[in-house]
Order: C-alpha cells, then structure tokens, then sequence
C-alpha cells in the first residue's frame, strides 16, 4: 500500500534527499517550503503523515501544527527542527504531534518512525471501526422479539437510560442483571452502556468465572512491577482500563469471597489500588453485573457478601427465559435463519411445519445462546433448502421427562455412580449434575473436577439443559 507523505520543508537539498530515500520504500511525496503552502495542500493531497519543519518562512511550526489539527485531527505529525529543545519538543507534544525530531535526521529512523505512524493509523481505524460496530450492534432494537416479557424488559432499560440523563453529577448506580444462562444479560449491559452518556468510553468486560481467583485480581486492580515473581513490569487494571466507561463483570456470582470486599471498596470509594502499589488511584467506572446463580441464596449460604448484592442490586433486571417469551422462538428461529444463510450463501431457507412445530414445543434450556447454535447447525446440515424437525436435532420435551424419570429409577452402588442399564448420556449427564452440586455450581471448578476445560463443560451443561437449583 502506497502512504501519502505531506513534507513542509524549507532547506531544499535536505527535503529532496527526504523524497528520494522514502519514495524507494513506496511512499507518495509532496513537498512545500512554508506553511502556509503546505496548509493549502492538505484538502486535495490528503496526506497520511506530516512532516513538519519548526523554523519556517512566515508561520512557524507550532503555529501550523495548531492549523493542521483543526483541519484534520487523525493526522500524524512529526515535527522536526534544527535548533531542538526540551520546551520546543514539550510545547510540540502538547499540541499534538505524534513525535519529535532534531537535525541532522538519520534517513533510516525517520522511516522507521513513519512505518510506526502508519501502523498506529490503522490500529486506531481497527480500533474506532469496532467501537462504532460494538454501539451499532447494542440499541434496544437489538433485543428482539414481541413478546410481553421482552417488551417490559426493552421498557426498563428505556427508563433506565432516562434516569441516567437527567443526573446532574453522572454518578450512575451499578446495575445487577440476572437471568439464565444463554439469555442474552451481555446483550443488555452492552445496551446500558452504547445507549447511555458513557457510550464514547470504554466498555471493558470480564468473565470472573474464567479466570483463576489470584489472577482475576490482578487483571481487575492491575499491579506494579515486582509486586510478585512474574510482574516484571507495570500493568493497568481493568478498572483503570475503563475509567470513564463502564466494567462489565459477568458471572459476578462466582467472583472469590475474598475479592468481592475489594470490588466493594472501589464501587464505594472510586478509588483503585494496584497490587504492590502504596498509592490510590481515582476512577470513575460505572459498574454492571450478571449473574445466572441466584445471590439472595448465596447470600443466605455465606457464600456470597450481602453487602456487596445489596449495593450491587440498586438497579435490578431480570432477563426472561426464552420459554416465557410465547412466540419468540419462532421470530429468533427465522432471524437467525436470514443471519446464517447469508453467512454460508445458503439463499431462501425455510422451515417446513414440522420444524415450526417442534421449534414452539421445545423448552429451550439454553434459551437464546442454543437457539442461535442450533439454527447455524441446521444451515450446515440441511441438505435442501426446506429445513424440518430431523434438520433441527432437538430432543423433545417428552425426551427430557424420560432422561429425569430414568436417571431417578435406578438404586446407586456404594460409589455413588450408576447401575448397569443406563445409557450413556445419562450417565454422563448424572457425573454433571453430581460434579455442578458438589461445587455450589461453580462451573469452572466443576470442570476442573471432570478434567473437562470450562468451555466444554458449558457446552455439556447447555446439552443436557442443566440448571442451577431456584
């Protein structure tokens, strides 16, 4: 790819030493000699990168590094001067410009510098193009569906947001979500923040029951170097991360015990403390929370700080179950269906009565989440373009009674593991349940129990539609 070098340069034998080194590496050259002409060139030249000397005839640098940034502020400007100093390469800085450089200029570093430009340029492009898709994708509109149940949730959060607008000082309370699993409670905190007042702030999340209690502290408060064995140098806490924003902690209900009074602290201090660190940070993080485990039993179990759900319950919203969202199936089932065959170029899919039918009768354990899967596996599979109830591969719900009224008839031996007789899936579906029990359902450490990793373990819980006692 061809870069646009804009070069503002008055010592002529050094401006076309510049232009005959960088245009070998295949970049695109225009030079001027003062400011004010190359000013004019920025509308029709369009450069990627300035270069951008201080001593110049008429304005000077700074004065035209200010007129740059006003025309255009994505613009990497390097500013060079002969007669460098530590307050002329501050006052460049401050005013923007990506580097600075004095004479003599090794050919070489410069090109370097400018291949950094470049790769800054386009990280930032990445970066702004997902941010804008991540707050495109997260309106209300996003949560579809026509049932009641998702109409009053759409409601809340509109209200929700509402409320948020009219506080005067911007502290807005933390939001607990709660639902089971596969309901979609990302889908919400991400509609909390992208439709709110932080929605140009970070939106940072993080998965507390994917990661280890000890290293899920440091990625929340961040450390200092040396703050253990393999802290070899300073890292930022998420929570300095989205300062600003919002810090979404999923799977809040299986944070340690231990942690949650720190999370606590910040929620009611504002104020972080990195691990090894002697000094306090301020940030302004607005916190959202989602749980599938139920807190007030958790609560009353001393497994989980009633402080902490209390503070954390401000706002409280629940997301409804896809079984309670009366013809919402059939509506997702046909979204999806559009979404998937457009993905693979499988055009004008549909389901036959048979895979409507079925579509309505199925309970749906793993609500939206294997609703999704299951309409993706049916584009792959399908061998027409007409998908029926065999394409789905849904068990029914008489086949879910059936696999709880066998699992309950046998007797156990001593061990605890089921007689002879059983099929396979039950036994493997009764080794779950046993292992999620054992553990409070604390999935990571049930995985770890049946030596399974925590994706596959979510994976078998939505198979077998486990769900967490009410």
């Amino acid at each position: 790819m061809t870069r646009s070098v804009l070069l503002i340069e008055d010592e002529t034998t050094l401006a076309k030493n510049i232009c005959a080194y960088l245009v070998r590496y295949d970049y695109e050259l225009r030079i001027a000699t003062t400011a004010e002409a190359g000013l004019a060139e920025l509308d029709s030249f369009k450069p990627d990168i300035v270069i951008l000397d201080f001593n110049l005839p008429g304005m000077n640098g700074l004065e035209a590094l200010a007129k740059i940034r006003a025309i255009d502020n994505q613009i990497k400007v390097i500013m060079v001067t002969g007669h460098g100093s530590i307050d002329l390469a501050v006052d460049a800085m401050q005013g923007g410009a990506y580097h600075f450089l004095t004479k003599p200029i090794a050919l070489g570093k410069l090109r370097v510098l400018l291949e950094k430009a470049v790769q800054d340029e386009r990280r930032e492009l990445v970066l702004s193009y997902y941010q804008n898709r991540a707050g495109s994708e997260a309106g209300l509109d996003s949560m579809l569906g026509e049932s009641v149940p998702i109409q009053t949730l759409r409601r809340k959060i509109h209200q929700i947001l509402e409320a948020e607008r009219s506080l005067l000082d911007g502290a807005v309370p933390p939001v607990l979500i709660t639902g089971e699993t596969g309901t979609g409670k990302e889908l919400v905190a991400r509609a909390l923040h992208f439709n709110g007042r932080r929605r140009d702030k970070p939106f940072v999340e993080v998965n507390c029951a994917s990661i280890h209690p000890n290293l899920l502290e440091s990625e929340l408060f961040g450390h200092e170097r040396g703050a253990f064995t393999d802290a070899s140098e300073r890292k930022f806490g998420l929570f300095e991360t989205a300062d600003g924003g919002s810090l979404f902690l999923d799977e809040i209900g299986d944070m340690d015990y231990a942690l949650q009074a720190r999370v606590l602290k910040v929620i009611e201090e504002k104020v972080v403390r990195r691990l090894g660190s002697v000094r306090d940070q301020r940030v302004d993080v607005r916190i959202l929370a989602a749980t599938h485990h139920p807190l007030e039993k958790m609560v009353q179990e001393g497994k989980f700080r009633s402080d902490l759900y209390f503070r954390l319950r401000v706002i409280g919203i629940e997301v409804p179950p896809l079984r309670v969202r009366g013809d919402d199936a059939s509506f997702l089932a046909k979204h999806f269906l559009a979404l998937h065959s457009a993905r693979y170029g499988r055009a004008n899919m549909t389901f036959d009565q048979s895979a409507q039918d079925l579509l309505r009768r199925h309970p749906w354990p793993g609500n939206v989440r294997e609703l999704r899967n299951i309409i993706e596996q049916s584009v792959l599979l399908a061998t027409s373009p007409v998908i029926d109830a065999e394409h789905l591969n849904l068990c029914s719900p008489r086949v879910f009674l059936a696999q709880e009224e066998a699992l309950a008839a046998p007797s156990e031996d001593a061990s605890g593991f089921p007689l002879e007789g059983l099929q396979l899936a039950a036994v493997e579906r009764d080794l779950l349940q046993r292992a999620l029990e054992h553990t409070h359902w604390n999935v990571t450490h049930a995985a770890r129990l049946l030596g399974l990793s925590r994706d596959t373990m979510r994976y078998r819980i939505d198979k077998f539609g486990l769900l967490p006692p009410a």
